[in-house]
This record gives structure tokens, sequence and C-alpha cells, in this order.
């Protein structure tokens, strides 16, 4: 990166890689409590490749153990691409009413999740001091 946006923070480097991810056939009871013990509320359905298929939060959590992933979970989730500023993903998650969205390459692969809290905190610190 160069000229006067250089220094901003983007969304590739302040999302989390340690999101939790699942397969298509993975059982929601056993994904529901591997994401709880791990402390998250979401869990990103992936393929092998780690391409993005589906997002599951805490509704598609709570259906029933013995569905599968590929049952409930939510496809086509909004995504960033990693070269976005932080400001600008803070700006229309707060439009959309969500605190956290992918961050994804521009084939599909998970790169994590960005929470809405660390993207206006890097936000604000990367403003000038007036």
């Amino acid at each position: 990166m160069e000229g006067a946006q250089a220094a901003l923070p983007r969304v590739g480097k302040l999302a989390r890689q340690d999101v939790p991810r699942c397969s298509l056939s993975e059982r929601i009871g056993d994904v529901r409590n591997r994401v709880r013990a791990a402390g998250w509320d979401i869990c990103v359905v992936v393929n092998e490749e780690q391409v993005v298929l589906g997002l599951l939060r805490e509704r598609e959590l709570a259906a029933d153990p013995s569905t599968t992933a590929e049952q409930v979970m939510r496809s086509g989730p909004a995504t960033y691409r990693p070269d976005a500023l932080a400001a600008d993903s803070v700006e229309r998650m707060e439009k959309r009413g969500v605190g956290g969205v992918l961050v994804t390459r521009s084939d599909g692969r998970l790169i994590g999740w960005l929470r809405r809290e660390d993207a206006a905190r890097a936000a604000s610190e990367s403003r000038p001091a007036s």
C-alpha cells in the first residue's frame, strides 16, 4: 500500500483467525459443543479448501443436535476483502446492525472473523489527534 491511506488499518490484519470452522456434514450438536467450549457463538461452514459456504449463528447452533450444518446454515454470508478499511467496515456493520463479519480472499477462502469493536478500536486509534 502506498499513499495517504497506506497506514490506515485494514480488516485483513484485524480479523480473528481462530474463528471456529466446521464442514457441511458435521452434526449441530457436535459443532455447538465445540464452538461454545471455545468461547464463540458462531461457526463458519467451509469446504476442504477453507472456502466459505455458510455461517452458523446462535439460532442455527440451537437447532436439533442431529441436523447437519448444511441443513441449517445461512448460505452466502456477507464477506469483506482483506484490504477494506477498518473505518468503512465499522460504518457498514453499524448500518446492518451486526457485531462482526467474515473476511475472505477473492477466491472465497476464509481469513477470519472481524469483530465490530476491534475494527472500531483500530479505526479510532489511527485517527490523527486534533
